[in-house]
């Protein structure tokens, strides 16, 4: 019995303890929003098809500055133009920003303001000091117009509350033709339904080459007046069609006074973007639907409870945060979806449809970390892949609103399907997978006509062939470690000896991987820094960086630079070389170590190589160094685009004290960790680390123990993590002489 009150009386103290820990107190959304971050600042739901927040002006796509507006918002501007219901966030890409919403006094304009100049059009300053922002919540006060505005969401619907303090003539502006610049309208409505309720769409083509946005919008109080423009030309009545459409939802009052307004969307109808809007907002309680969110964000930022230095917890609650915000919920509350022949189907009702897919990017960390925290997604996740494989006619590899923009190289869904097949996800069709998978390896584009005869892919065939040759070997060594294990044994010999093609591409002269236009020739002239954005052999990088991309062969890489001292040599002259860039290097390339490249995807395993030769040590001094300089809680505390939360991912994982070299061998490579204690919820289970003598000095691993018992090697299994126990990590100032340095105890 006493013993029994005792563990009842620790549980429920335990409970307490949960219930009074919130993460969001720990999130500074504001990390990122400058310069190369490129981060969504507003508010949203995690994985939300709808993120509502401010829209900045750009002053030119013509200048690299423009470059850093991608998601809608940087931190260095003055004025909002605006509040938008879409966002891409820390990608490179100016996409989405629809449906734009600004709530205005004075004379209607239709135009928006040009850059520094506000008389020429809508928009407004504003300052930092009368912003905030936290998950699912953001708000600011629009000087021009005297206007508090607050916004919130749920996962399909945008919740404004706008306070008129000076009221003269009133009227919240609506721009349809509004994008962030890449995309143009190719079609666009809107309906008045009555006084307080108005419905439409935005089709565009741009980067999506056929996007469809429907909305519906319901003001808490009725308009006096309707006003619609296309372009400059005023339209009459209550359903309106053209390119150009901008309205003005105008109010009768000279008092200060308030105004709520809810905005659904979706990609299949107006009635559905109704339908979501009634499932998701029936009423006009804002504080209720933004406590709401934060309870959300609260749940999803819980899975992982961390014990920490303060700016560690807020740097690793950002992250997560960051992680959480992509890929987005694509389908409404009915299930229907817009596929990707644009096409309408239906899902059984325990399932999501997902987009924005960034799997160049992410599957190197994002959905290893997704198949520990929320493994409930992990099935939905493939499924949405092979939904698309059945209807576009090949898997993902950048997939926006419905659309393939073919963006970036490989083919980055197999890695992430073999990955969950191998963790024991099961939720999706086995066979059906593995025909997607094989399919995408057995195309004639992008250089794989020749990877299919096993051969090289000629330098002055394609664009970034030695880039795109690495990314097949990667994925291909994943489908022959699925055919093994499904018994297709020829396809397993075929693709194992196509993931060795990464070998025909090294240079024993030069000691690089580099482009080759024949077997005796490579492609001259030869720099290993060249990374020009065209005629290069490389995607966003140059010979440096992409020697390293080997993460499913080590031990292959390593014969290859001619054993473990000519490797070790090697890999320490990355880190020691001079950063010096050459002319024409894209802007991708930041976070520089050496030529290491930390703001780029394809660098990020590369510290990990040290544990491979049983120099654990130096991995341990690498990741402090990436940790502390490129990870700050400033606005620019993202050396480079975090794409689609892939940098924060990063950072999460390595906080913890691990990363994932191979995307799916379900191995985990210890480095330095950051916490002192973390508890990881891995859906029915508990995992729980423990850090002892974890400071600033103290950054080397001198032993580990996995549920009490020395752990002989330097890398954590997924099996381990997810069926629950706990890890305890014992730190040093000095690199230990023992742990880590055994071969039998390497990756």
């Amino acid at each position: 019995m006493v013993v029994c009150c005792f563990v009842c009386s620790f549980l429920i103290v335990q409970a307490q303890q949960q219930s009074r820990f919130k993460p969001t107190d720990w999130v500074n959304p504001f990390i990122g929003t400058a310069e190369h971050g490129h981060v969504f600042l507003g508010a949203n739901m995690p994985s939300g098809f709808v993120q509502v927040g401010p829209s900045n002006i750009v002053q030119t796509w013509d200048s690299f500055n423009g470059w850093d507006w991608c998601s809608g918002y940087n931190y260095s501007s003055k004025e909002i133009l605006g509040f938008t219901h879409t966002h891409l966030s820390g990608t490179g890409i100016g996409e989405l920003n629809d449906i734009l919403l600004l709530p205005a006094t004075g004379a209607v304009q239709f135009n928006k303001m040009t850059f520094n100049q506000p008389e020429t059009g809508y928009g407004s300053y504003f300052s930092h000091k009368n912003e905030v922002c936290r998950p699912g919540y953001y708000q600011v006060h629009l000087d021009r117009y005297a206007v508090d505005a607050a916004l919130t969401a749920t996962e399909r619907v945008g919740f404004h509350q706008y306070r008129f303090n000076q009221p003269n003539n009133p009227h919240i502006l609506l721009d349809l033709e509004f994008g962030m610049g890449w995309d143009g309208v190719s079609a666009s409505a809107i309906r008045k339904i009555n006084d307080s309720t108005f419905s439409g769409y935005r089709f565009s083509k741009g980067w999506a080459p056929d996007q469809k946005v429907f909305f519906t919008i319901h003001l808490s109080r009725p308009v006096k007046g309707f006003k619609v423009v296309d372009s400059t030309t005023v339209k009459e009545g209550n359903a309106i069609t053209g390119k150009r459409l901008k309205a003005a939802f105008i109010f009768s009052s000279k008092q200060s006074f308030d105004v709520k307004v809810k905005v659904s969307l979706s990609a299949v109808s107006e009635a559905n973007a109704a339908a979501n809007l009634k499932a998701e907002i029936p009423h006009w309680d804002f504080n209720k639907i933004k406590n709401q969110a934060t309870d959300k964000w609260n749940q999803h930022l819980g899975t992982i409870q961390i014990k920490a230095s303060n700016t560690v917890k807020e740097k690793f609650y950002t992250a997560l945060y960051h992680s959480m915000m992509h890929p987005i919920v694509f389908d409404d509350v009915n299930q229907e979806y817009r596929g990707a022949d644009q096409q309408i189907y239906r899902l059984n009702k325990q399932q999501n449809n997902y987009s924005v897919l960034s799997l160049w990017d992410t599957y190197r960390g994002i959905h290893p970390l997704m198949t520990i925290i929320q493994p409930n997604r992990v099935n939905d996740y493939i499924n949405t892949f092979l939904n698309i494989y059945q209807q576009q006619g090949k898997l993902p590899i950048w997939h926006l609103m419905g659309n393939e923009t073919n963006c970036m190289i490989g083919y980055p869904a197999v890695p992430i399907i073999v990955d969950a097949y191998f963790k024991g996800f099961r939720g999706f069709d086995v066979a059906l997978a593995y025909e997607a998978i094989k399919h995408a390896a057995m195309q004639d584009t992008d250089g794989l006509r020749w990877v299919k005869q096993l051969t090289f892919i000629p330098a002055d065939s394609i664009q970034e062939s030695v880039a795109k040759a690495m990314e097949y070997a990667i994925s291909d060594w994943c489908i022959a470690q699925m055919a093994k294990s499904l018994n297709h044994l020829d396809d397993y010999q075929y693709f194992s000896k196509r993931a060795k093609l990464y070998t025909l591409y090294f240079d024993k002269a030069t000691q690089f991987m580099r482009g080759r236009v024949s077997a005796t020739e490579w492609r001259t002239p030869f720099n290993p820094v060249f990374a020009p954005s065209q005629k290069n052999d490389f995607t966003e990088g140059n010979a440096w960086q992409y020697t390293w991309l080997v993460p499913q062969d080590v031990p292959g890489l390593i014969e290859l630079l001619g054993g473990e001292a000519l490797f070790t040599q090697k890999l320490d002259a990355l880190f020691n070389s001079s950063s010096a860039q050459a002319e024409g290097t894209p802007p991708d390339i930041t976070g520089m170590i050496g030529q290491y490249a930390h703001g780029n995807e394809p660098d990020h395993h590369i510290a990990y190589l040290y544990n491979y030769i049983g120099q654990p040590w130096k991995t341990a001094a690498l990741v402090r160094q990436i940790t502390d300089t490129f990870y700050t809680t400033k606005p620019n505390g993202l050396c480079g685009n975090d794409d689609a939360g892939e940098m924060s991912a990063w950072y999460v994982l390595n906080a913890l004290g691990f990363y994932p070299v191979n995307p799916a061998d379900g191995k985990y490579i210890f480095g330095s960790p950051l916490i002192d204690e973390a508890v990881i919820q891995t859906g029915k289970q508990t995992f729980k680390i423990t850090v002892l003598n974890n400071n600033v000095k103290n950054m080397y691993i001198q032993k580990i123990a996995l549920n009490g018992k020395l752990l002989d090697r330097s890398y954590l299994l997924h099996s381990d993590i997810v069926k629950g126990g706990y890890l305890t990590i014992w730190m040093g100032d000095k690199p230990s002489k023992i742990w880590g340095l055994a071969k039998s105890a390497r990756p």
